[in-house]
C-alpha cells in the first residue's frame, strides 16, 4: 500500500509538464524508487499536472510489467500496429534469418506511442506461419533506436491528450540478433495480454492524478477514499495473471466506477482550477479509446467464467 499512502498523505503540488524529456528525467527517479510497476505507474500520475503524464507513466510501467527486464534509462514503445490493424493477421511486417543468429526486419508500422522519444523499440513482426492452421507466428525484437534502416515519421496529434506523440515506423532491413528476439510467442506472450497490462497501468496512473486534483480542489473525504480503494483494487489486480477472465471482469468493474468519479471531481476540479480542468476535460475523451475491445473482453470473460 505504500504508493497509496503516498497519495494520500504526499504535498499534492504538480510538477508542470513541459517535455517529454524533462517528464522522462522526473518520472525515472519515482520508478526507480517504487516498489512495483504499478507503483510506479500511481505515483507518476500523482506526480504530473495533466493526464498526459499519467498516461506516459502508465505505459512505461505496463511496458515493465510486460517485459521485466527493459532499461530504465530508456523510453520504450511498443510498435504493433499496422495498416490493416493490430490483429496477428494483420502484422505484414517481416523478421527474416540471416543465418548464424542473425535476423533483419523489414516493414511499417503506424501509431506507435512515444516511438519518436523512444530509445528501444518493440516491435511485432511475422516469423512464419503455423503449417496446419495458417496463422501467422510472431516475434517480438527488441530494436534500438535509431538505428540502420530505422526511420520515424510523426503522426498528426491527436484531439486529446496531445503532448503524447505517435509515429509511423518504417523499416528497411534492420538487423537484429537472437538476443534482441523476446522469448516466447509474440501473441500469446506480449499482444494479447498487453491491453490488459495497460488498462491496469494506465488507470492506475489516472486514479493517482485524480486523488492529487480531488485534493487540491478540496473535493469531499469519500470521494478521495473511493479512489484510494480502486488504488488498492487495481494493485491487487496487477498481481494476477492479465489473461485471466476473473481480472477482466473485475477490471471492468473497476473502470466503471472509475468512470462515475471522473464524473463527481469535475465541479470541485473545474471551481479550483479552471485552465488544468479544461485540459483534463479535453482528454478524457481517452477513456472511450479501445472501448469496443474492453466490452468484448468483458463478455468473453463471463463466457469462460461459465465454462469453468
Amino acid at each position: 500500500m505504500s504508493s497509496v499512502r503516498v497519495v494520500l498523505s504526499a504535498a499534492p503540488d504538480p510538477a508542470p509538464f513541459s517535455t517529454l524529456a524533462d517528464w522522462w528525467a522526473r518520472y525515472r527517479v519515482l520508478a526507480e524508487g517504487a516498489g512495483s510497476s504499478i507503483d510506479a505507474a500511481i505515483l507518476g500520475g500523482f506526480a504530473g499536472d495533466r493526464m498526459a503524464a499519467a498516461f506516459a507513466a502508465g505505459y512505461q510501467a505496463a511496458l515493465r510489467a510486460l517485459v521485466p527486464d527493459l532499461p530504465s534509462d530508456r523510453v520504450v514503445s511498443f510498435c504493433v500496429t499496422e495498416k490493416g490493424g493490430g490483429h496477428p493477421r494483420a502484422i505484414a511486417t517481416r523478421l527474416s534469418s540471416r543465418g548464424a543468429g542473425r535476423f533483419s526486419i523489414s516493414g511499417e508500422k503506424r501509431w506507435a506511442t512515444l516511438s519518436a522519444d523512444a530509445g528501444l523499440l518493440l516491435v511485432v513482426a511475422k516469423a512464419g506461419e503455423d503449417a496446419s492452421t495458417g496463422k501467422n507466428l510472431l516475434r517480438v525484437a527488441r530494436v534500438a533506436a535509431p538505428a540502420p534502416g530505422l526511420r520515424l515519421v510523426p503522426m498528426p496529434d491527436t484531439p486529446f491528450v496531445p503532448e503524447i506523440p505517435h509515429a509511423e515506423v518504417f523499416l528497411d532491413d534492420v538487423e537484429v540478433t537472437e538476443a534482441d528476439l523476446l522469448p516466447g510467442d509474440g501473441y500469446e506472450r506480449y499482444v494479447k495480454p498487453f491491453r490488459t497490462t495497460e488498462d491496469l497501468h494506465v488507470n492506475a496512473a489516472v486514479a493517482g492524478y485524480l486523488v492529487r486534483e480531488a485534493r487540491l480542489a478540496g473535493a469531499e473525504r469519500g470521494l478521495v477514499a473511493r479512489l484510494a480503494s480502486l488504488l488498492a483494487a487495481l494493485r491487487e489486480l496487477s498481481k494476477s495473471e492479465p489473461t485471466d477472465p476473473a481480472v477482466h471482469v473485475a477490471l471492468a468493474g473497476i473502470l466503471v466506477a472509475l468512470r462515475a468519479i471522473v464524473e463527481e471531481v469535475a465541479e470541485p476540479f473545474q471551481k479550483a482550477a479552471p485552465e488544468r480542468y479544461a485540459r483534463f476535460a479535453r482528454d478524457k475523451a481517452i477513456f472511450g479509446i479501445a472501448e469496443s475491445a474492453r466490452v468484448q473482453r468483458f463478455e468473453r470473460a463471463w463466457e469462460q467464467l461459465a465454462g469453468g
